[in-house]
């Protein structure tokens, strides 16, 4: 029940008085983005002034906006990576925060190639948290109700590495999931898990998705919300339903679990929840034995409302897949954020996936943008780019997003290209478009990942005619060809086996994606000839899921997995060949002309 009208916040009604002050929160951010901005880098900067970093740029104590950008750099990873190191090896002096180093958090393993170690310290978690708590408060108002049943969310932990000089390195989520802020945190009504903190925190992957799944199919009814950190997350969890149903059946049936789960945490929890259930494993038997797994999820967990899964960026391509499992389900991306730092949350959660948009709390970190120009060669440390304000960017407009943190990163660029879609207040609200890295380049082209996603888009609308789709995708440039050319892996859901899509129908989805390529691409394939023609290989179906299951085994935090939208990594190669079930390629040249030359 909404609380008393004299409560109300302009993003509407609250369900309670503790979503009443969450919301007030956020109004008086946004409200007063600029000035909170300012006490933001004022903080930060007199917190850190007598950091070996700040000194550096002979800052001196200063921490006005004016002295800050006149002095201190524009950065990336490897330029401060000397610094890193030094606190990875070890060093405990004031290097880049006057608050010591907590921990590391991991970037994906998988994110520009590389695990980056992001510094943190202990009071990042106190900010994360907060975010964290405007969430649920945000959704209440577009789903009632949500007090009434349970979230069931598949969410995992890595196991940490220590550095040399013995500081934690693991992934944001893990280091959130183990503190004390997740494991006795209060009891809210509006966000219960199925899963308990026994399966969350087991670090067998196995161990933790199997107990998970089997407490959501006892919950079945009482799951309001079905979720991951991303939507491939969501896949992995039906793909292991659909391997692993009959033994999941058994223990629901007997009342006894799998040997298999031997963490014995895990095993004393579930002894004290699962009771013998023989009507439940008959119904899913039922459901799970049928040929089609259209909805599967609506099917055995009718109640759910809503997915709340990532679908932006790269994960978009996602939607059709889930929309397959769901019954076309809403999908709620709710808040952005990195291992460098949290950002925001969507204030309209049940947006279509093509119109979400992140608000940025102008609390979490100082935020300026560099004006996004694919065209620009870049800038110097003579000329240094011209950086914008959080309340200053424009409408329409791209950005690349550079952060200024309490633990000491100072005007580093993220590598995320935003464009603004509006305001909430005074605070911008951003659309992300895509990481900053090119993914494949013969010649002279250079082809990004929402280029390719978008060839990928393209070319997957033909196979609708027969009532396929692109499940999982990857790229790599093969050079070994003279010209070079691109090479696309694709797994594809077909659900009709007798109308699956012939050689030349794929051929055409080759040259489907030539056509969407940029120009430089088509004047490599039909002028210079220095591209040669686009070859699709389908591989047999689950090839993506042992993709990632040999990236976990390197050290990939399963939350933090994204499947490389590009390869090269010899192993992964002989993997993905291994399993290629046809090959195709281009019948023709894509369209080109002079004019259309930039």
């Amino acid at each position: 029940m909404a609380v008393d009208s004299a409560i109300s916040s302009p993003l509407g009604p609250p369900a309670c008085e503790k979503d009443a002050k969450a919301l007030r929160f956020i109004e008086e951010m946004t409200r007063n983005a600029d000035p909170v901005q300012e006490r933001v880098l004022s903080d930060i900067l007199t917190q850190n002034s007598q950091t070996e970093y700040l000194r550096r740029f002979k800052l001196n104590g200063a921490s006005d906006r004016d002295s800050f950008k006149s002095k201190l750099p524009v950065i990336t990873y490897e330029d401060l990576q000397p610094e890193i190191q030094r606190i990875a090896n070890g060093d405990r002096s004031a290097i880049l925060s006057a608050h010591p180093i907590s921990e590391f958090l991991t970037s994906s393993g998988t994110s520009a190639g590389e695990r980056k170690l992001m510094p943190t310290i202990k009071e990042e978690l106190d900010r994360r948290q907060l975010l964290y708590s405007l969430l649920m408060p945000v959704m209440n108002l577009y789903v009632p109700g949500l007090d009434k049943g349970k979230g069931l969310y598949f969410l995992f932990v890595k196991s940490e590495t220590r550095t040399p000089g013995g500081l934690l390195a693991r992934p944001v989520l893990t280091s959130y999931y183990k503190s004390e802020h997740f494991k006795t945190r209060p009891y809210d009504p509006y966000n219960v898990y199925t899963s308990p903190n026994e399966a969350i925190l087991c670090p067998d992957s196995f161990q933790s998705m199997y107990t998970q799944m089997l407490r959501g199919l006892q919950d079945r009814h009482q799951v309001l919300r079905v979720g991951a950190v991303f939507a491939s997350g969501l896949l992995r969890a039906i793909r292991f339903l659909q391997l692993n149903w009959r033994q999941l059946s058994q223990d629901i049936e007997t009342g006894t679990l799998n040997q298999k789960v031997t963490d014995p945490s895990l095993r004393e929890c579930m002894g004290k929840i699962l009771k013998p259930d023989p009507e439940l494993a008959r119904f899913v038997r039922h459901e799970c034995s049928k040929e089609s797994w259209e909805g599967i999820i609506t099917r055995i967990w009718p109640n759910t409302k809503y997915l709340d899964v990532i679908v932006t960026g790269a994960m978009a391509q996602y939607i059709p897949t889930l929309d397959y499992y769901s019954g076309g389900l809403p999908k709620a991306c709710t808040m952005y954020a990195s291992s460098e730092c949290y950002f925001g949350l969507n204030l309209n959660p049940m947006c279509k996936p093509s119109e979400v948009s992140y608000t940025i709390m102008p609390n979490m970190a100082y935020f300026e943008f560099l004006p996004h120009d694919p065209n620009s060669a870049g800038f110097t440390r003579d000329s240094p780019p011209k950086l914008v304000d959080l309340v200053d960017v424009e409408i329409g407009k791209e950005y690349e997003l550079v952060i200024t943190t309490y633990a000491g990163l100072c005007r580093y660029r993220v590598g995320d290209i935003l464009r603004v879609t509006g305001f909430h207040n005074s605070a911008p609200q951003f659309h992300f478009v895509r990481r900053k890295n090119v993914l494949l380049s013969i010649d002279s082209d250079k082809t990004d990942e929402a280029e390719l996603q978008k060839a990928v888009e393209n070319a997957s609308r033909l196979l609708r005619e027969f009532n396929t789709s692109v499940v999982e995708y990857t790229s790599y440039a093969d050079t070994k060809t003279i010209p070079g050319h691109y090479v696309i892996y694709w797994e594809l859901l077909v659900k009709d086996a007798a109308n699956s899509p012939t050689d030349d129908f794929l051929k055409q989805c080759c040259l489907a994606m030539e056509e969407s390529m940029n120009s430089v691409y088509r004047q490599g394939r039909v002028a210079d000839n220095s591209i040669g023609p686009l070859e699709i290989r389908v591989v047999r179906n689950g090839t993506f899921e042992e993709l990632m299951d040999y990236a976990i085994s390197r050290g990939a935090s399963i939350n933090q997995y994204k499947v490389p939208r590009c390869v090269n990594f010899t192993p992964i190669m002989e993997l993905l060949d291994s399993r290629v079930v046809s090959t195709h390629f281009s019948p023709a040249l894509p369209h080109w002309t002079p004019e259309r030359r930039r």
